[in-house]
Protein backbone atom coordinates (compact mmCIF):
# COMPACT_ATOMS: atom_id res chain seq x y z
CA UNK A 1 0.00 0.00 0.00
CA UNK A 2 1.28 3.47 -0.90
CA UNK A 3 2.22 5.76 1.93
CA UNK A 4 0.68 9.22 2.15
CA UNK A 5 4.05 10.74 1.32
CA UNK A 6 4.36 8.54 -1.77
CA UNK A 7 0.97 9.75 -2.97
CA UNK A 8 2.03 13.36 -2.55
CA UNK A 9 5.27 12.76 -4.48
CA UNK A 10 3.35 11.07 -7.29
CA UNK A 11 0.97 14.04 -7.59
CA UNK A 12 3.87 16.50 -7.64
CA UNK A 13 5.70 14.46 -10.30
CA UNK A 14 2.58 14.19 -12.46
CA UNK A 15 1.85 17.90 -12.35
CA UNK A 16 5.50 18.89 -12.79
CA UNK A 17 5.80 16.72 -15.90
CA UNK A 18 2.60 18.22 -17.27
CA UNK A 19 3.98 21.72 -16.87
CA UNK A 20 7.29 20.82 -18.50
CA UNK A 21 5.37 19.33 -21.39
CA UNK A 22 3.88 22.73 -22.20
CA UNK A 23 7.23 23.83 -23.62
CA UNK A 24 6.93 21.30 -26.42
CA UNK A 25 3.44 22.37 -27.48
CA UNK A 26 3.88 26.13 -27.21
CA UNK A 27 3.29 27.76 -30.60
CA UNK A 28 3.71 31.18 -32.16
CA UNK A 29 0.16 31.93 -31.09
CA UNK A 30 1.56 32.73 -27.65
CA UNK A 31 3.72 35.53 -29.09
CA UNK A 32 0.79 36.79 -31.17
CA UNK A 33 -1.48 36.92 -28.12
CA UNK A 34 1.08 38.89 -26.11
CA UNK A 35 1.52 41.37 -28.97
CA UNK A 36 -2.26 41.60 -29.38
CA UNK A 37 -2.75 42.50 -25.73
CA UNK A 38 0.15 44.97 -25.75
CA UNK A 39 -1.36 46.83 -28.70
CA UNK A 40 -4.93 46.72 -27.43
CA UNK A 41 -6.74 49.74 -26.01
CA UNK A 42 -9.26 47.53 -24.24
CA UNK A 43 -9.27 45.17 -21.28
CA UNK A 44 -8.57 41.47 -21.14
CA UNK A 45 -11.75 39.54 -20.28
CA UNK A 46 -11.02 36.08 -18.88
CA UNK A 47 -13.81 33.51 -18.69
CA UNK A 48 -14.37 29.90 -17.75
CA UNK A 49 -16.65 27.57 -15.86
CA UNK A 50 -16.08 25.13 -13.00
CA UNK A 51 -12.45 24.76 -11.97
CA UNK A 52 -11.39 26.66 -15.07
CA UNK A 53 -13.34 29.65 -13.71
CA UNK A 54 -11.31 29.50 -10.52
CA UNK A 55 -8.13 29.53 -12.57
CA UNK A 56 -9.50 32.42 -14.64
CA UNK A 57 -10.00 34.47 -11.48
CA UNK A 58 -6.43 33.91 -10.40
CA UNK A 59 -5.07 34.82 -13.84
CA UNK A 60 -7.13 38.02 -13.76
CA UNK A 61 -5.65 38.89 -10.37
CA UNK A 62 -2.12 38.30 -11.66
CA UNK A 63 -2.69 40.36 -14.80
CA UNK A 64 -4.14 43.28 -12.84
CA UNK A 65 -1.25 43.31 -10.41
CA UNK A 66 1.36 43.26 -13.16
CA UNK A 67 0.10 46.09 -15.36
CA UNK A 68 -2.53 44.47 -17.59
CA UNK A 69 -6.11 45.47 -16.84
CA UNK A 70 -8.25 42.34 -16.73
CA UNK A 71 -11.81 41.42 -15.77
CA UNK A 72 -13.26 38.03 -14.82
CA UNK A 73 -16.50 36.96 -16.49
CA UNK A 74 -18.08 33.66 -15.48
CA UNK A 75 -19.16 31.75 -18.56
CA UNK A 76 -22.58 30.84 -17.12
CA UNK A 77 -23.30 34.40 -16.01
CA UNK A 78 -22.12 35.77 -19.34
CA UNK A 79 -25.11 34.33 -21.19
CA UNK A 80 -27.46 35.77 -18.58
CA UNK A 81 -26.43 39.41 -18.79
CA UNK A 82 -22.73 39.64 -17.98
CA UNK A 83 -21.84 39.95 -21.67
CA UNK A 84 -22.35 43.65 -20.97
CA UNK A 85 -18.87 43.60 -19.42
CA UNK A 86 -17.29 43.28 -22.86
CA UNK A 87 -16.47 46.38 -24.89
CA UNK A 88 -15.55 46.52 -28.56
CA UNK A 89 -11.81 46.87 -27.90
CA UNK A 90 -11.60 44.04 -25.36
CA UNK A 91 -9.83 40.74 -25.88
CA UNK A 92 -11.60 37.65 -24.55
CA UNK A 93 -9.74 34.63 -23.17
CA UNK A 94 -11.81 31.51 -22.54
CA UNK A 95 -10.31 28.73 -20.45
CA UNK A 96 -11.53 25.15 -20.78
CA UNK A 97 -10.00 21.70 -20.56
CA UNK A 98 -12.36 20.00 -23.00
CA UNK A 99 -13.44 22.99 -25.08
CA UNK A 100 -16.82 21.31 -25.38
CA UNK A 101 -18.62 22.44 -22.21
CA UNK A 102 -22.22 23.47 -23.05
CA UNK A 103 -21.87 26.96 -21.55
CA UNK A 104 -18.64 27.50 -23.49
CA UNK A 105 -20.29 26.38 -26.73
CA UNK A 106 -23.09 28.89 -26.16
CA UNK A 107 -20.73 31.72 -25.20
CA UNK A 108 -18.19 31.32 -28.00
CA UNK A 109 -20.42 32.32 -30.96
CA UNK A 110 -21.68 35.31 -28.99
CA UNK A 111 -18.10 36.54 -28.68
CA UNK A 112 -17.55 35.99 -32.38
CA UNK A 113 -20.70 37.96 -33.26
CA UNK A 114 -19.34 40.91 -31.29
CA UNK A 115 -16.10 40.63 -33.33
CA UNK A 116 -13.89 40.57 -30.24
CA UNK A 117 -10.64 38.67 -30.61
CA UNK A 118 -10.98 35.28 -28.92
CA UNK A 119 -8.11 33.41 -27.27
CA UNK A 120 -8.60 29.82 -26.12
CA UNK A 121 -6.56 28.30 -23.32
CA UNK A 122 -7.71 24.79 -24.00
CA UNK A 123 -6.66 21.21 -23.35
CA UNK A 124 -8.23 19.81 -26.52
CA UNK A 125 -7.04 21.38 -29.76
CA UNK A 126 -9.69 19.51 -31.75
CA UNK A 127 -12.55 20.94 -29.74
CA UNK A 128 -15.26 23.41 -30.72
CA UNK A 129 -13.60 26.18 -28.72
CA UNK A 130 -10.21 25.63 -30.35
CA UNK A 131 -11.75 25.63 -33.81
CA UNK A 132 -13.60 28.92 -33.23
CA UNK A 133 -10.82 30.80 -31.43
CA UNK A 134 -8.55 33.27 -33.20
CA UNK A 135 -5.60 32.06 -31.14
CA UNK A 136 -5.06 28.78 -29.30
CA UNK A 137 -2.80 28.28 -26.29
CA UNK A 138 -2.54 24.54 -25.90
CA UNK A 139 -2.63 23.23 -22.32
CA UNK A 140 -3.11 19.55 -23.09
CA UNK A 141 -1.83 17.24 -20.35
CA UNK A 142 -1.27 13.48 -20.70
CA UNK A 143 -3.01 12.56 -17.47
CA UNK A 144 -4.58 14.12 -14.39
CA UNK A 145 -2.98 13.59 -10.97
CA UNK A 146 -6.32 12.11 -9.85
CA UNK A 147 -6.04 8.28 -9.84
CA UNK A 148 -9.34 8.13 -11.72
CA UNK A 149 -8.05 10.65 -14.27
CA UNK A 150 -11.15 12.74 -13.63
CA UNK A 151 -10.62 15.56 -11.10
CA UNK A 152 -9.00 18.59 -12.77
CA UNK A 153 -5.54 18.72 -11.24
CA UNK A 154 -2.69 18.63 -13.74
CA UNK A 155 -4.91 20.32 -16.33
CA UNK A 156 -5.78 23.27 -14.10
CA UNK A 157 -2.13 23.61 -13.08
CA UNK A 158 -1.22 23.80 -16.78
CA UNK A 159 -3.88 26.50 -17.31
CA UNK A 160 -2.51 28.48 -14.40
CA UNK A 161 1.07 28.25 -15.65
CA UNK A 162 0.00 29.40 -19.12
CA UNK A 163 -1.74 32.38 -17.54
CA UNK A 164 1.35 33.20 -15.51
CA UNK A 165 3.49 32.95 -18.64
CA UNK A 166 1.21 35.47 -20.36
CA UNK A 167 1.31 37.86 -17.40
CA UNK A 168 5.08 37.76 -17.03
CA UNK A 169 5.69 38.09 -20.77
CA UNK A 170 3.46 41.19 -20.78
CA UNK A 171 5.21 42.51 -17.68
CA UNK A 172 8.66 42.20 -19.25
CA UNK A 173 7.55 43.65 -22.59
CA UNK A 174 6.15 46.68 -20.79
CA UNK A 175 9.27 47.15 -18.68
CA UNK A 176 7.10 46.90 -15.60
CA UNK A 177 9.39 47.82 -12.67
CA UNK A 178 9.31 47.16 -8.94
CA UNK A 179 8.13 50.75 -8.49
CA UNK A 180 5.21 50.08 -10.83
CA UNK A 181 4.49 46.88 -8.95
CA UNK A 182 4.37 48.77 -5.67
CA UNK A 183 1.67 51.11 -6.98
CA UNK A 184 -0.70 48.15 -7.24
CA UNK A 185 0.38 46.62 -3.91
CA UNK A 186 0.15 49.43 -1.33
CA UNK A 187 -0.89 46.99 1.40
CA UNK A 188 0.83 44.00 2.94
CA UNK A 189 4.52 43.28 3.18
CA UNK A 190 5.15 43.86 -0.54
CA UNK A 191 3.66 47.32 -0.50
CA UNK A 192 5.39 48.36 2.69
CA UNK A 193 8.75 47.21 1.41
CA UNK A 194 8.44 48.94 -1.95
CA UNK A 195 6.17 51.91 -1.46
CA UNK A 196 5.58 52.92 2.14
CA UNK A 197 7.10 56.20 3.32
CA UNK A 198 7.48 57.62 6.80
CA UNK A 199 4.94 60.31 5.99
CA UNK A 200 2.35 57.67 5.13
CA UNK A 201 2.32 56.24 8.63
CA UNK A 202 3.11 59.16 10.90
CA UNK A 203 0.19 60.11 13.13
CA UNK A 204 -0.54 63.80 12.80
CA UNK A 205 -1.82 65.76 15.80
CA UNK A 206 -0.94 62.87 18.10
CA UNK A 207 2.61 63.75 19.08
CA UNK A 208 3.44 62.29 22.50
CA UNK A 209 5.23 64.72 24.76
CA UNK A 210 5.63 65.40 28.45
CA UNK A 211 7.21 68.22 30.41
CA UNK A 212 10.43 67.58 32.27
CA UNK A 213 8.61 68.42 35.52
CA UNK A 214 5.89 65.82 34.98
CA UNK A 215 5.84 62.66 37.07
CA UNK A 216 6.54 59.22 35.60
CA UNK A 217 2.85 58.33 35.63
CA UNK A 218 2.34 60.99 32.96
CA UNK A 219 5.08 59.40 30.85
CA UNK A 220 3.46 55.98 31.00
CA UNK A 221 0.02 57.37 30.15
CA UNK A 222 1.36 59.47 27.27
CA UNK A 223 3.14 56.51 25.69
CA UNK A 224 0.06 54.37 26.14
CA UNK A 225 -2.46 56.88 24.79
CA UNK A 226 -0.51 58.03 21.72
CA UNK A 227 0.49 54.48 20.72
CA UNK A 228 3.82 55.49 19.17
CA UNK A 229 6.04 53.61 21.59
CA UNK A 230 7.86 56.71 22.83
CA UNK A 231 7.42 60.22 24.15
CA UNK A 232 9.47 63.37 23.91
CA UNK A 233 10.54 65.02 27.17
CA UNK A 234 10.27 68.79 26.73
CA UNK A 235 11.83 71.74 28.54
CA UNK A 236 11.14 75.31 27.40
CA UNK A 237 9.53 74.00 24.20
CA UNK A 238 12.65 72.06 23.29
CA UNK A 239 13.05 68.29 23.33
CA UNK A 240 15.80 67.28 25.69
CA UNK A 241 15.19 63.55 25.76
CA UNK A 242 13.29 60.75 24.06
CA UNK A 243 11.81 58.03 26.24
CA UNK A 244 11.27 54.73 24.46
CA UNK A 245 8.93 51.85 25.21
CA UNK A 246 10.14 48.26 25.31
CA UNK A 247 7.61 45.48 25.63
CA UNK A 248 9.88 43.00 27.33
CA UNK A 249 10.82 45.51 30.01
CA UNK A 250 7.24 45.48 31.24
CA UNK A 251 8.22 42.47 33.32
CA UNK A 252 11.14 44.31 34.90
CA UNK A 253 8.98 47.29 35.73
CA UNK A 254 6.31 45.01 37.13
CA UNK A 255 8.87 43.43 39.44
CA UNK A 256 10.15 46.81 40.61
CA UNK A 257 6.66 47.97 41.51
CA UNK A 258 5.72 44.64 43.04
CA UNK A 259 8.83 44.10 45.11
CA UNK A 260 9.83 47.61 46.14
CA UNK A 261 7.46 50.56 46.06
CA UNK A 262 5.18 52.67 43.96
CA UNK A 263 7.26 55.75 44.52
CA UNK A 264 8.94 55.40 41.13
CA UNK A 265 5.82 56.28 39.16
CA UNK A 266 5.38 59.43 41.27
CA UNK A 267 8.92 60.73 40.72
CA UNK A 268 9.45 63.80 38.58
CA UNK A 269 11.14 63.09 35.26
CA UNK A 270 13.71 65.78 35.98
CA UNK A 271 14.81 63.89 39.11
CA UNK A 272 15.47 60.70 37.14
CA UNK A 273 16.85 61.39 33.69
CA UNK A 274 20.31 62.65 32.91
CA UNK A 275 20.17 65.80 30.78
CA UNK A 276 23.63 65.04 29.46
CA UNK A 277 22.25 62.13 27.42
CA UNK A 278 20.98 62.89 23.95
CA UNK A 279 17.67 61.60 22.63
CA UNK A 280 19.23 58.47 21.14
CA UNK A 281 21.14 57.44 24.22
CA UNK A 282 20.56 54.15 26.04
CA UNK A 283 20.26 54.78 29.73
CA UNK A 284 18.76 53.45 32.87
CA UNK A 285 15.25 53.50 31.40
CA UNK A 286 16.26 51.22 28.57
CA UNK A 287 16.60 48.47 31.12
CA UNK A 288 13.88 49.50 33.56
CA UNK A 289 11.29 49.36 30.85
CA UNK A 290 9.38 52.16 29.31
CA UNK A 291 5.94 50.81 29.30
CA UNK A 292 4.09 49.98 26.08
CA UNK A 293 0.42 50.78 25.82
CA UNK A 294 -0.68 47.29 26.78
CA UNK A 295 0.74 47.70 30.29
CA UNK A 296 -1.93 50.22 31.13
CA UNK A 297 -4.41 47.40 30.65
CA UNK A 298 -2.63 45.12 33.05
CA UNK A 299 -4.75 44.88 36.18
CA UNK A 300 -1.94 45.05 38.68
CA UNK A 301 -0.35 48.17 37.23
CA UNK A 302 -3.73 49.81 36.88
CA UNK A 303 -4.30 49.28 40.59
CA UNK A 304 -0.95 50.86 41.34
CA UNK A 305 -1.75 53.94 39.24
CA UNK A 306 -5.28 54.62 40.37
CA UNK A 307 -5.34 53.38 43.95
CA UNK A 308 -2.20 55.11 45.19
Amino acid sequence: MESIKDIAIQVIDTEANSILGLKDILTDDFTKVVELILNSKGNVIVSGIGKSANIAQKIVATLNSTGTTAVFMHAADAIHGDLGIIRDEDIVIIISKSGETPEIKVLTPLIKIRKNKLVAIVGNTKSYLAAEADYVLNTTVPIEACPNNLAPTASTTAQLVMGDALAIALLKCRGFSSEDFAKFHPGGALGKRLYLRVGDVCVKNAVPMVNVNDIMTKVILEISEKLLGATAVMENDKMIYMKRSLLFCYLIFYCIVECFSVGFVKERIDDIISKNLNCCAIDFFYFLGEIVHCTICALHISNVFFNN
